[in-house]
């Protein structure tokens, strides 16, 4: 792997994802700069959901990466490409049937392990950079209020080494990212979709109002968006902010 991570290792701070951009704006990381914190105080996942993380137990960093020339309408490249990498490595681990969740959770059985929150910086047409936030539930075994989420201890009964774990994920980064802008989301999808959560099983979604409705999840369209199959044989693309799935 020809990528150099250059890591950041800080005490505690707010958001590893905000730290890297307040970076940005005041010197020029380089690419693969990594950005690691013992105690997040208050990251965030999607949709501004408030992510918990017991100090020294789990694992949140967010990585820089630079782009040269990929095009907006390819930027769920990322999706595909993080969440195969975090994949990978906890399916080294021997955590029990892993799963991504649409569009880059990860899940064990039905349990979420990792949440991943990835904030691309427009140029144009195109993405000018990418900062990528993980959050991947290690050693932590209580999850007091969290009925949805478990741990890689609590999944496999074994203890963590943080250090170890965020280089072999990192390693699998810089693997899934390299030549990444010259990938279509089309190229990408076969191996991403052979790994989704509950595709093609009977699942239960909301949509934006919070109004239920049963649909099954048959693909990921070029563009990322979630397509369902609903009643009467219809087929219809949901975007990140259109639905989500309950199960």
């Amino acid at each position: 792997m020809g990528q150099h991570f250059q890591i950041l290792k800080l005490d505690a701070t707010d958001s590893t994802n905000l730290y890297l951009k307040d970076l940005l704006r005041s010197e020029n990381p380089s690419d693969y700069t990594v950005v690691v914190t013992d105690k997040q105080l208050k990251g965030r996942g999607q949709m501004g959901a408030v992510w918990q993380s017991c100090g020294g137990k789990n694992l949140t960093f967010s990585v820089l990466k630079k782009f040269d020339s990929l095009s907006v309408q390819h930027q769920f490249v990322l999706n595909i490409a993080i969440s195969l990498a975090v994949f990978d490595a906890v399916t080294e681990l021997s955590v029990p049937n892993v799963k991504v969740k649409w569009p880059n959770d990860i899940m064990s059985g039905s349990m979420k392990i990792c949440g991943i929150l990835i904030e691309n910086i427009l140029k144009g047409a195109k993405v000018g950079h990418s900062i990528i936030g993980i959050g991947l539930n290690v050693n932590q075994t209580d999850f007091e209020g969290l009925d949805k989420a478990s741990s890689l201890k609590s999944t496999t009964g074994r203890n963590f080494d943080l250090e170890e774990l965020l280089h072999i994920i990192l390693e699998r980064i810089g693997f899934h990212l390299e030549k990444i802008e010259t990938k279509t989301v089309s190229q990408l999808l076969p191996a991403y979709e052979k790994v989704l959560f509950r595709k093609d099983k009977p699942s239960t979604f909301a949509n934006a109002q919070g109004k239920m409705f049963i649909g099954y999840i048959r693909r990921v369209s070029p563009s990322g968006k979630l397509v369902l199959e609903l009643e009467d044989r219809v087929f219809k693309a949901f975007d990140l902010k259109e639905v989500s799935l309950l199960y």
